[in-house]
């Protein structure tokens, strides 16, 4: 592995969501094992996506994946729950990268120097393969909590605010996993 090598691409997803983590990944690729394919992860089949995380996993010469949870979001704001998700992923890579580039137009503090690319995610093969493996994960865990919380709809909707995920918690009330500092929320707590 030379030093070359060692660029993170940086994403995260679950930003916009009314409810559930932010989760955010980070990916060093491994320029002897191409990934065709790669793109923006909010642009490709869920099918593709699957089928890319897997690829990804195997072919990545390093990948990690972290959250921020809802009590996070609601304490310091998304955006800096987002910074601390990919913060935690970059730290996470068990090799500390030369350099990150991160989608957006916020840095998150590394240990390493950060380059941030707005639209990185549908440019950069790097930050496309991390904001494949943070959708991915994301998704899977709200199936997961779809199970855990039903009525909400969120295996469907993936917390975001869907007229159907509004409607039912106008009828259900929030439940733990939704974010009590976004405004759909907080307005139905008053």
């Amino acid at each position: 592995m030379s030093e070359a090598t060692l660029i993170a691409g940086v994403d995260e997803a679950g930003r916009g969501p009314l409810a559930g983590p932010v989760v955010a990944a980070a990916v060093i690729l491994d320029p002897g094992r191409p990934i065709r394919g790669l793109a923006d992860s909010k642009r490709l089949a869920p099918s593709r996506r699957e089928a890319l995380d897997q690829e990804i996993r195997d072919r990545a010469l390093a990948f990690a994946v972290a959250f921020s949870t809802v009590e996070e979001i609601d304490r310091i704001n998304i955006l800096q729950a987002s910074l601390l998700a990919m913060q935690r992923a970059v730290e996470n890579l068990g090799v500390t990268p030369q350099r990150a580039l991160v989608d957006g137009n916020r840095r998150p503090r590394l240990a390493c120097p950060v380059e941030t690319i707005v639209k990185g995610d549908a440019t950069v093969a790097v930050i496309s393969a991390a904001s494949i493996l943070a959708k991915v994960a994301r998704d899977r865990e709200m199936l997961m909590l779809d199970h855990k919380f039903p009525g909400y709809g969120f295996a469907r909707h993936k917390g975001y605010p869907t007229r159907a995920h509004l409607a039912a918690l106008r009828e259900l009330g929030p439940c733990e996993l939704h974010r009590r500092s976004f405004r759909p929320v907080r307005e139905l707590l008053r």
